[in-house]
Protein backbone atom coordinates (compact mmCIF):
# COMPACT_ATOMS: atom_id res chain seq x y z
CA UNK A 1 0.00 0.00 0.00
CA UNK A 2 1.61 3.27 -1.09
CA UNK A 3 1.75 6.47 0.89
CA UNK A 4 -0.82 8.02 -1.46
CA UNK A 5 -3.60 5.49 -0.81
CA UNK A 6 -3.54 4.88 2.91
CA UNK A 7 -6.27 5.09 5.56
CA UNK A 8 -6.04 8.89 5.84
CA UNK A 9 -7.30 9.33 2.26
CA UNK A 10 -4.77 11.15 0.07
CA UNK A 11 -5.08 9.07 -3.08
CA UNK A 12 -5.42 12.12 -5.34
CA UNK A 13 -2.05 13.60 -4.43
CA UNK A 14 1.29 13.19 -6.20
CA UNK A 15 3.97 12.19 -3.68
CA UNK A 16 7.60 11.20 -3.69
CA UNK A 17 8.91 9.74 -0.45
CA UNK A 18 12.20 11.26 0.69
CA UNK A 19 15.13 10.14 2.82
CA UNK A 20 16.83 12.38 5.35
CA UNK A 21 14.06 12.79 7.89
CA UNK A 22 13.22 16.34 8.90
CA UNK A 23 16.46 17.53 7.29
CA UNK A 24 15.05 16.63 3.87
CA UNK A 25 13.67 20.18 3.99
CA UNK A 26 16.39 22.54 2.71
CA UNK A 27 17.99 24.70 5.40
CA UNK A 28 16.85 22.63 8.39
CA UNK A 29 19.48 21.52 10.91
CA UNK A 30 18.87 18.97 13.65
CA UNK A 31 20.71 17.09 16.36
CA UNK A 32 20.17 14.79 19.30
CA UNK A 33 22.57 14.39 22.23
CA UNK A 34 22.80 12.60 25.57
CA UNK A 35 22.66 15.13 28.39
CA UNK A 36 22.17 12.65 31.22
CA UNK A 37 18.43 13.13 31.73
CA UNK A 38 17.68 9.49 30.96
CA UNK A 39 19.15 7.01 33.48
CA UNK A 40 20.06 4.77 30.53
CA UNK A 41 22.44 7.37 29.12
CA UNK A 42 20.56 7.36 25.81
CA UNK A 43 20.01 10.45 23.66
CA UNK A 44 17.64 12.81 25.45
CA UNK A 45 17.92 16.37 24.10
CA UNK A 46 16.99 17.34 20.54
CA UNK A 47 17.15 20.59 18.60
CA UNK A 48 15.55 21.51 15.27
CA UNK A 49 16.71 24.84 13.84
CA UNK A 50 15.08 26.41 10.77
CA UNK A 51 17.79 29.08 10.56
CA UNK A 52 15.54 32.12 10.94
CA UNK A 53 12.09 32.98 12.32
CA UNK A 54 9.37 31.59 10.05
CA UNK A 55 5.62 31.02 10.14
CA UNK A 56 4.57 28.37 12.64
CA UNK A 57 1.41 26.65 13.84
CA UNK A 58 1.24 24.81 17.15
CA UNK A 59 -1.53 22.51 18.33
CA UNK A 60 -1.24 21.35 21.94
CA UNK A 61 -2.88 19.07 24.47
CA UNK A 62 -6.41 19.85 25.58
CA UNK A 63 -5.70 18.26 28.97
CA UNK A 64 -6.50 20.67 31.83
CA UNK A 65 -3.17 19.70 33.38
CA UNK A 66 -0.59 21.27 31.08
CA UNK A 67 3.17 20.90 31.45
CA UNK A 68 5.36 23.97 31.86
CA UNK A 69 6.82 23.72 28.33
CA UNK A 70 3.30 23.58 26.89
CA UNK A 71 2.47 26.91 28.50
CA UNK A 72 5.79 28.51 27.50
CA UNK A 73 5.47 27.32 23.90
CA UNK A 74 1.90 28.58 23.70
CA UNK A 75 3.11 32.06 24.63
CA UNK A 76 6.10 31.97 22.29
CA UNK A 77 4.04 30.74 19.31
CA UNK A 78 1.18 33.18 19.84
CA UNK A 79 2.53 35.58 17.19
CA UNK A 80 2.77 32.76 14.61
CA UNK A 81 6.56 33.02 14.31
CA UNK A 82 9.39 30.83 15.56
CA UNK A 83 12.87 29.73 14.54
CA UNK A 84 13.65 26.58 16.52
CA UNK A 85 12.37 24.00 18.94
CA UNK A 86 14.24 22.33 21.80
CA UNK A 87 12.91 19.01 23.08
CA UNK A 88 13.96 16.84 25.99
CA UNK A 89 13.01 13.33 27.07
CA UNK A 90 13.48 11.72 30.45
CA UNK A 91 11.37 14.27 32.35
CA UNK A 92 7.97 15.70 31.37
CA UNK A 93 8.45 18.88 33.45
CA UNK A 94 4.75 18.62 34.25
CA UNK A 95 3.20 19.36 37.64
CA UNK A 96 6.49 20.94 38.70
CA UNK A 97 5.26 24.39 39.74
CA UNK A 98 7.10 27.69 39.25
CA UNK A 99 10.48 25.92 39.17
CA UNK A 100 9.35 23.91 36.16
CA UNK A 101 8.25 27.05 34.36
CA UNK A 102 11.60 28.69 35.14
CA UNK A 103 13.48 25.73 33.64
CA UNK A 104 11.37 25.86 30.47
CA UNK A 105 11.97 29.60 30.14
CA UNK A 106 15.70 29.15 30.83
CA UNK A 107 15.86 26.48 28.12
CA UNK A 108 14.39 28.80 25.50
CA UNK A 109 16.53 31.74 26.64
CA UNK A 110 19.75 29.72 26.57
CA UNK A 111 19.01 28.31 23.11
CA UNK A 112 18.14 31.77 21.82
CA UNK A 113 21.43 33.21 23.04
CA UNK A 114 23.34 30.48 21.21
CA UNK A 115 21.27 30.82 18.04
CA UNK A 116 21.29 34.62 18.04
CA UNK A 117 17.51 35.13 18.13
CA UNK A 118 14.82 36.25 20.55
CA UNK A 119 13.84 33.82 23.29
CA UNK A 120 10.25 34.00 22.05
CA UNK A 121 11.41 32.50 18.74
CA UNK A 122 12.38 29.26 20.51
CA UNK A 123 9.72 26.67 21.39
CA UNK A 124 10.24 24.02 24.06
CA UNK A 125 8.84 20.51 24.56
CA UNK A 126 9.39 17.84 27.20
CA UNK A 127 8.35 14.22 27.62
CA UNK A 128 8.84 11.62 30.33
CA UNK A 129 7.64 11.04 33.88
CA UNK A 130 5.08 13.53 35.24
CA UNK A 131 5.68 15.22 38.59
CA UNK A 132 9.45 14.89 38.88
CA UNK A 133 11.28 18.21 39.31
CA UNK A 134 13.56 19.11 36.40
CA UNK A 135 15.31 21.88 38.33
CA UNK A 136 17.99 19.54 39.69
CA UNK A 137 18.92 18.62 36.11
CA UNK A 138 18.74 22.19 34.79
CA UNK A 139 22.49 22.49 34.21
CA UNK A 140 22.63 19.13 32.43
CA UNK A 141 19.72 20.14 30.23
CA UNK A 142 21.23 23.50 29.29
CA UNK A 143 24.60 21.90 28.59
CA UNK A 144 22.82 19.41 26.36
CA UNK A 145 21.06 22.23 24.53
CA UNK A 146 24.41 23.87 23.87
CA UNK A 147 25.94 20.63 22.61
CA UNK A 148 22.96 19.93 20.36
CA UNK A 149 23.02 23.40 18.82
CA UNK A 150 26.78 23.17 18.25
CA UNK A 151 26.46 19.79 16.54
CA UNK A 152 23.26 20.43 14.60
CA UNK A 153 23.61 19.50 10.95
CA UNK A 154 21.49 19.45 7.80
CA UNK A 155 21.90 15.69 7.44
CA UNK A 156 19.92 12.52 7.82
CA UNK A 157 22.19 11.59 10.73
CA UNK A 158 21.22 14.75 12.59
CA UNK A 159 17.55 14.18 11.83
CA UNK A 160 17.68 10.58 13.04
CA UNK A 161 19.47 11.58 16.26
CA UNK A 162 16.80 14.18 16.98
CA UNK A 163 14.03 11.63 16.41
CA UNK A 164 15.76 9.16 18.74
CA UNK A 165 16.42 11.73 21.45
CA UNK A 166 12.70 12.25 22.17
CA UNK A 167 11.87 8.56 22.55
CA UNK A 168 10.56 7.32 25.91
CA UNK A 169 8.87 3.90 25.76
CA UNK A 170 9.11 4.03 21.97
CA UNK A 171 11.04 1.09 20.52
CA UNK A 172 11.81 2.79 17.19
CA UNK A 173 12.20 6.39 15.98
CA UNK A 174 9.36 7.73 13.84
CA UNK A 175 9.98 10.00 10.86
CA UNK A 176 8.82 10.59 7.29
CA UNK A 177 9.37 13.02 4.45
CA UNK A 178 7.58 13.63 1.16
CA UNK A 179 7.70 15.90 -1.84
CA UNK A 180 4.19 16.99 -2.82
CA UNK A 181 3.76 18.18 -6.40
CA UNK A 182 1.16 19.36 -8.88
CA UNK A 183 1.09 21.43 -12.06
CA UNK A 184 1.90 24.59 -10.10
CA UNK A 185 5.07 23.26 -8.46
CA UNK A 186 6.29 21.24 -5.49
CA UNK A 187 7.32 21.47 -1.86
CA UNK A 188 8.98 19.30 0.76
CA UNK A 189 7.24 18.30 4.00
CA UNK A 190 9.08 16.23 6.60
CA UNK A 191 9.00 15.55 10.30
CA UNK A 192 9.36 13.20 13.24
CA UNK A 193 7.27 12.20 16.24
CA UNK A 194 7.37 10.21 19.44
CA UNK A 195 4.63 8.24 21.12
CA UNK A 196 3.92 4.69 22.22
CA UNK A 197 1.65 4.86 25.26
CA UNK A 198 -0.83 7.42 26.66
CA UNK A 199 -2.19 7.67 23.13
CA UNK A 200 -5.75 8.97 22.87
CA UNK A 201 -7.72 10.75 20.16
CA UNK A 202 -7.35 14.12 21.92
CA UNK A 203 -3.76 14.59 20.72
CA UNK A 204 -2.18 11.52 22.34
CA UNK A 205 1.02 11.51 24.41
CA UNK A 206 3.08 12.57 21.52
CA UNK A 207 5.43 15.20 20.35
CA UNK A 208 5.57 15.94 16.64
CA UNK A 209 7.75 18.43 14.74
CA UNK A 210 7.20 19.04 11.02
CA UNK A 211 8.87 21.48 8.65
CA UNK A 212 7.84 22.44 5.13
CA UNK A 213 9.44 24.80 2.63
CA UNK A 214 5.98 25.77 1.34
CA UNK A 215 5.09 29.45 1.95
CA UNK A 216 2.03 29.18 4.19
CA UNK A 217 1.18 32.10 6.46
CA UNK A 218 0.46 31.26 10.10
CA UNK A 219 -3.14 32.52 9.84
CA UNK A 220 -3.73 29.88 7.15
CA UNK A 221 -1.46 27.22 8.63
CA UNK A 222 -3.16 27.17 12.03
CA UNK A 223 -6.66 26.07 10.93
CA UNK A 224 -5.15 23.80 8.30
CA UNK A 225 -3.00 21.99 10.88
CA UNK A 226 -6.01 21.58 13.16
CA UNK A 227 -8.01 20.10 10.27
CA UNK A 228 -5.24 17.66 9.35
CA UNK A 229 -4.57 16.66 12.96
CA UNK A 230 -8.27 15.83 13.34
CA UNK A 231 -7.98 13.47 10.35
CA UNK A 232 -4.76 11.81 11.50
CA UNK A 233 -3.56 12.05 15.12
CA UNK A 234 -7.21 12.54 16.06
CA UNK A 235 -8.04 9.09 14.63
CA UNK A 236 -5.65 6.94 16.68
CA UNK A 237 -5.80 5.33 20.10
CA UNK A 238 -3.43 3.00 21.92
CA UNK A 239 -4.92 3.18 25.40
CA UNK A 240 -7.37 6.07 25.46
CA UNK A 241 -5.19 8.04 27.88
CA UNK A 242 -4.38 11.70 27.28
CA UNK A 243 -1.06 13.35 28.11
CA UNK A 244 -0.10 16.66 29.72
CA UNK A 245 2.63 17.43 27.17
CA UNK A 246 1.31 16.89 23.64
CA UNK A 247 2.31 19.22 20.84
CA UNK A 248 2.21 19.21 17.07
CA UNK A 249 4.51 21.94 15.73
CA UNK A 250 4.56 22.80 12.01
CA UNK A 251 7.10 25.31 10.65
CA UNK A 252 6.65 26.80 7.16
CA UNK A 253 9.94 28.27 5.91
CA UNK A 254 8.65 29.52 2.57
CA UNK A 255 11.83 28.48 0.75
CA UNK A 256 10.14 26.59 -2.10
CA UNK A 257 10.65 28.49 -5.36
CA UNK A 258 7.56 27.06 -7.08
CA UNK A 259 5.24 25.67 -4.41
CA UNK A 260 2.19 23.56 -5.22
CA UNK A 261 -1.37 24.69 -4.71
CA UNK A 262 -2.85 24.67 -1.23
CA UNK A 263 -4.81 21.49 -1.95
CA UNK A 264 -1.67 19.51 -2.84
CA UNK A 265 0.13 20.95 0.18
CA UNK A 266 -2.74 19.88 2.42
CA UNK A 267 -2.65 16.37 0.97
CA UNK A 268 1.09 16.26 1.60
CA UNK A 269 0.76 17.41 5.19
CA UNK A 270 -1.99 14.84 5.71
CA UNK A 271 0.30 12.12 4.36
CA UNK A 272 3.15 13.10 6.70
CA UNK A 273 0.99 13.33 9.82
CA UNK A 274 -0.94 10.22 8.80
CA UNK A 275 2.23 8.19 8.39
CA UNK A 276 3.57 9.39 11.75
CA UNK A 277 0.23 8.58 13.39
CA UNK A 278 0.32 5.06 11.99
CA UNK A 279 3.92 4.57 13.12
CA UNK A 280 2.86 5.52 16.65
CA UNK A 281 0.08 2.91 16.73
CA UNK A 282 2.35 0.24 15.24
CA UNK A 283 4.76 0.94 18.10
CA UNK A 284 2.04 0.99 20.75
CA UNK A 285 3.22 -0.23 24.13
CA UNK A 286 3.15 -4.02 24.04
CA UNK A 287 1.31 -4.07 20.72
CA UNK A 288 1.58 -7.05 18.38
CA UNK A 289 -1.20 -6.09 15.94
CA UNK A 290 -2.27 -2.95 14.09
CA UNK A 291 -6.06 -2.71 13.81
CA UNK A 292 -7.82 -0.52 11.24
CA UNK A 293 -11.40 0.06 12.37
CA UNK A 294 -13.44 1.25 9.41
CA UNK A 295 -16.94 2.48 10.19
CA UNK A 296 -19.08 2.88 7.06
CA UNK A 297 -22.72 3.63 6.30
CA UNK A 298 -22.89 6.42 8.87
CA UNK A 299 -25.09 9.50 8.79
CA UNK A 300 -22.01 11.72 9.15
CA UNK A 301 -18.26 11.45 9.31
CA UNK A 302 -18.41 12.72 12.87
CA UNK A 303 -20.69 9.85 13.87
CA UNK A 304 -18.47 7.33 12.10
CA UNK A 305 -15.32 8.60 13.85
CA UNK A 306 -17.02 8.69 17.25
CA UNK A 307 -18.20 5.07 16.92
CA UNK A 308 -14.74 4.05 15.73
CA UNK A 309 -13.26 5.65 18.84
CA UNK A 310 -15.83 3.90 21.02
CA UNK A 311 -14.67 0.55 19.68
CA UNK A 312 -10.97 1.46 19.84
CA UNK A 313 -11.36 2.63 23.43
CA UNK A 314 -12.75 -0.67 24.65
CA UNK A 315 -10.28 -2.79 26.60
CA UNK A 316 -12.54 -5.79 26.00
CA UNK A 317 -12.40 -5.33 22.24
CA UNK A 318 -8.64 -4.85 22.20
CA UNK A 319 -7.95 -7.89 24.38
CA UNK A 320 -10.10 -9.92 21.99
CA UNK A 321 -7.86 -8.75 19.14
CA UNK A 322 -4.83 -9.74 21.23
CA UNK A 323 -6.20 -13.26 21.61
CA UNK A 324 -7.44 -13.56 18.04
CA UNK A 325 -11.00 -13.99 19.31
CA UNK A 326 -13.74 -13.00 16.77
CA UNK A 327 -15.91 -11.60 19.56
CA UNK A 328 -17.85 -9.06 17.49
CA UNK A 329 -20.45 -8.62 20.24
CA UNK A 330 -17.96 -6.57 22.23
CA UNK A 331 -17.75 -4.12 19.35
CA UNK A 332 -21.52 -3.58 19.24
CA UNK A 333 -21.62 -3.25 23.02
CA UNK A 334 -18.92 -0.56 22.89
CA UNK A 335 -20.83 1.31 20.19
CA UNK A 336 -24.05 1.06 22.16
CA UNK A 337 -22.43 2.63 25.21
CA UNK A 338 -21.55 5.73 23.18
CA UNK A 339 -23.80 8.77 22.72
CA UNK A 340 -24.06 8.27 18.94
CA UNK A 341 -27.47 6.98 17.86
CA UNK A 342 -27.58 4.05 15.45
CA UNK A 343 -29.84 1.09 14.70
CA UNK A 344 -28.29 -2.17 15.93
CA UNK A 345 -30.47 -4.31 13.65
CA UNK A 346 -28.88 -2.66 10.60
CA UNK A 347 -25.26 -3.32 11.61
CA UNK A 348 -22.93 -5.65 9.71
CA UNK A 349 -19.42 -6.53 10.99
CA UNK A 350 -16.54 -8.01 8.99
CA UNK A 351 -13.06 -9.13 9.98
CA UNK A 352 -11.16 -8.90 6.74
CA UNK A 353 -13.46 -10.61 4.17
CA UNK A 354 -15.28 -12.68 6.84
CA UNK A 355 -18.78 -11.42 7.78
CA UNK A 356 -19.34 -12.29 11.43
CA UNK A 357 -22.45 -10.20 12.11
CA UNK A 358 -25.33 -9.46 9.76
CA UNK A 359 -28.27 -7.19 10.65
CA UNK A 360 -27.17 -7.10 14.28
CA UNK A 361 -27.08 -10.86 14.85
CA UNK A 362 -24.44 -13.52 14.43
CA UNK A 363 -23.75 -14.61 10.87
CA UNK A 364 -22.80 -18.11 9.82
CA UNK A 365 -19.01 -18.17 9.45
CA UNK A 366 -16.08 -20.50 9.87
CA UNK A 367 -14.47 -19.63 13.25
CA UNK A 368 -11.16 -20.99 12.02
CA UNK A 369 -11.10 -18.61 9.07
CA UNK A 370 -11.99 -15.65 11.30
CA UNK A 371 -9.30 -16.61 13.79
CA UNK A 372 -6.78 -16.83 10.93
CA UNK A 373 -7.62 -13.26 9.92
CA UNK A 374 -7.27 -12.07 13.52
CA UNK A 375 -3.91 -13.82 13.87
CA UNK A 376 -2.34 -11.49 11.29
CA UNK A 377 -0.15 -8.54 12.37
CA UNK A 378 -2.50 -6.17 10.53
CA UNK A 379 -6.26 -6.50 10.89
CA UNK A 380 -8.99 -4.73 8.95
CA UNK A 381 -12.29 -4.63 10.82
CA UNK A 382 -15.33 -3.05 9.14
CA UNK A 383 -18.57 -2.00 10.79
CA UNK A 384 -21.33 -1.01 8.35
CA UNK A 385 -24.12 0.93 10.04
CA UNK A 386 -26.47 0.85 7.03
CA UNK A 387 -27.67 4.40 7.68
CA UNK A 388 -25.90 6.66 5.17
CA UNK A 389 -22.83 7.17 3.04
CA UNK A 390 -20.32 8.68 5.51
CA UNK A 391 -17.35 6.76 6.86
CA UNK A 392 -14.20 7.09 8.98
CA UNK A 393 -11.19 4.98 9.89
CA UNK A 394 -9.69 4.80 13.39
CA UNK A 395 -6.39 3.05 14.11
CA UNK A 396 -5.75 1.10 17.29
CA UNK A 397 -3.77 -1.94 18.41
CA UNK A 398 -4.24 -4.99 20.57
CA UNK A 399 -3.98 -4.83 24.37
CA UNK A 400 -1.44 -7.33 25.68
CA UNK A 401 0.19 -8.41 28.95
CA UNK A 402 3.26 -6.42 27.91
CA UNK A 403 1.32 -3.15 28.03
CA UNK A 404 0.49 -3.84 31.68
CA UNK A 405 4.11 -4.74 32.48
CA UNK A 406 5.46 -1.55 30.88
CA UNK A 407 3.07 0.75 32.69
CA UNK A 408 3.03 -1.05 36.04
CA UNK A 409 6.75 -0.38 36.36
CA UNK A 410 7.09 2.94 34.47
CA UNK A 411 8.43 5.07 37.33
CA UNK A 412 10.33 2.31 39.11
Amino acid sequence: MGIADKWYGTAAANFEQLDGGICAVPGVRAAGVAAGLKPSGALDVAVVDIGRPVDVAVLQTTNQVRAAPVEVTARHAADGRARAVVLNAGNANACTGPDGTAVAVDTATHAAQLLGCDATDVLVCSTGVIGRPLLADRDRLLAGVGEAIASAAATGIGADAAARAIMTTDTVPKSVGVRAADDEGSCTIAGFAKGSGMIAPAMATMLCVVVTDAPVAARILRPLVRQVVDQTFGRISVDGCQSTNDAVIVFASGGAERPPGISSFTHGLTAVLGELAEQIVRDGEGATKLVRLRVTGARSGTDAAALGHAIAGSALVRTAFAGGDPNWGRMLAAMGASSVPFEPDRVHVRFGPITVCRFGVGASFDPGQAEAVLAQPEIDATVDLGLGSAQATVLTCDLTHEYIAINAEYTT
